[in-house]
């Protein structure tokens, strides 16, 4: 069934505009009395039927509410150490589809990647990654990005626990520190192509994270937040 996010919800009725209203319209080809599925991008849907298509909006009559079943028991963000050119997108994409609920590009020592104000440009196209990925994988929210901060700037006080990859790391596990501690807001942080300098990863267990090896093998900065996702997910999901 095709999917849709909106934020125009009154109760039994909903509105979509924007780009969907073409792609329901003129790709899709649905008409009245069509059903679909609606999403508040909070985290609930509802089974829906157009009740009618004109100029830039598509009504619906809605069902009841239910919670996304496509959503995680546990929020986790990803900080982002910013890669090179065209991986940002990937990296977005992909995490959007394993379940990330968040995105926060960072500025460390060693990224090649310098970003400097305005950034909207540069972060409405990774949202509009994130949403196109919500989409397809049929995520009950668009997970945010947030504007680019400089590493020392980071505060993880609205997270239980912080997980560094770090690939000096011996004694701990991913595994070994979600099943010592978990809770249920989970931030991870991802080096650059150059990886963290162990002032940044001293600096960084200051601010309450902790270091965490993903194995034997050492990781493309573009798969390391992946893996963390999906493993994590696995690990806490029941």
């Amino acid at each position: 069934m095709h999917r849709f996010f909106t934020d125009e919800i009154q109760p039994n009725t909903a509105v979509v505009r924007g780009d969907d209203v073409k792609h329901i319209a003129k790709v899709l080809r649905l008409r009245a009395g069509d059903a679909v599925q609606l999403c508040d991008g909070r985290g609930s849907e509802c089974d829906a039927v157009i009740t009618g298509i004109a100029g830039d909006a598509v009504s619906f009559e809605t069902g009841p509410w239910r919670r996304a079943e496509s959503e995680p028991s546990v929020s986790v963000t990803l900080f982002q150490c910013l890669p090179k050119a065209g991986k940002m997108e990937t990296i977005i994409q992909k995490c959007v589809e394993l379940g990330a609920c968040g995105f926060v590009p960072v500025q460390s020592e060693r990224c090649v990647v310098v970003l400097k104000p305005p950034y909207e440009g540069r972060i409405e196209r990774w949202q509009r990654v994130s949403e196109e990925a919500a989409k397809q994988s049929r995520r009950g929210i668009i997970p945010k990005v947030a504007l680019p901060i400089a590493l020392d700037k980071l505060d993880f006080s609205d997270f239980d626990t912080v997980l560094v990859a770090y690939e000096n790391e011996r004694s701990v596990s991913l595994k070994t520190a979600l099943r010592a501690h978990c809770g249920e807001r989970i931030a991870i942080v991802i080096g650059p192509e150059g990886g963290f300098s162990e002032a940044e990863i001293e600096q960084l267990t200051k601010k309450g994270a902790r270091s965490v090896s993903l194995g034997t093998r050492i990781l493309r900065t573009e798969t390391a937040g992946m893996a963390m996702t999906a493993q994590i997910l696995y690990e806490v999901e029941p």
